[in-house]
């Protein structure tokens, strides 16, 4: 797969099916977010996969109950303005959103990622997204989320075995699954339009006002 097809294609894709991702690109998976950047080079990171559904039959109503917090908490102004705009667009990501959590048991398999002296995050997140873009290479969907840290991650460690006091912290969890939608490119705000030259609100010197790769 061309590079640029992964880069631009690689969007958040929750509704995915229950056939298990095969082994072979598992290994490939985390083959890949192992060959990331790592700041010195020290390599802080853990990675769990998860497909027992037990497991997952523990961690499922751990995550609604977040996700439910987020919903009534940092996101609430956003859904409420969108409810009462029609904003569709949004709306339609929150929907997405619950569908991850409503149906969460059934992802085929789960990655947590975990971290220790990384607080920004600058050297778990490119592994995670190393992970996300091989799996995108296979046609397998993948979905970011660190609510289950935010809310619930004490237990969500116990759960999954992680040693107390070694200073181990989960930073995200991802979703893989193939997809029962089509791939595309995601539409974004243009590049021009979030991007400055040299100092804060100069132009950047150029506009984009369309993906410069298409299918």
């Amino acid at each position: 797969m061309d590079v640029f097809e992964a880069l631009y294609t690689t969007r958040a894709m929750r509704r995915v099916k229950p056939d298990p991702i095969p082994a072979e690109v598992q290994e490939r998976i985390l083959d890949a977010a192992v060959r990331a950047p790592s700041a010195g080079n020290t390599q802080g990171w853990r990675f769990l996969l998860v497909d027992d559904p037990e497991v997952k039959s523990q961690l499922g109503p751990l995550y609604r109950d977040a996700l439910g917090r987020l919903f009534e908490g940092h996101y609430k102004p956003m859904r409420e303005r969108a409810e009462a705009t029609g904003d569709t667009g949004t709306l339609n990501v929150l929907r997405s959103a619950q569908h991850l959590a409503d149906n969460f048991e059934s992802y085929p398999l789960l990655m947590f990622a975990f971290t220790r002296n990384d607080p920004g995050g600058g050297s778990i997140y490119p592994s995670v997204w190393s992970a996300q873009l091989a799996a995108r290479a296979f046609g397998v969907g993948s979905a970011l989320t660190s609510v289950l840290g935010l809310f619930h991650g004490a237990e969500t460690m116990r759960i999954l075995g992680v040693p107390e006091g070694k200073g181990w912290q989960v930073a995200c969890m991802v979703t893989f699954g193939y997809p029962t939608g089509r791939w595309g490119v995601a539409p974004r705000r243009p590049a021009h339009e979030v991007a400055y030259r040299n100092r804060w609100g100069e132009p950047v010197g150029f506009e984009i006002p369309e993906p410069l790769w298409t299918p």
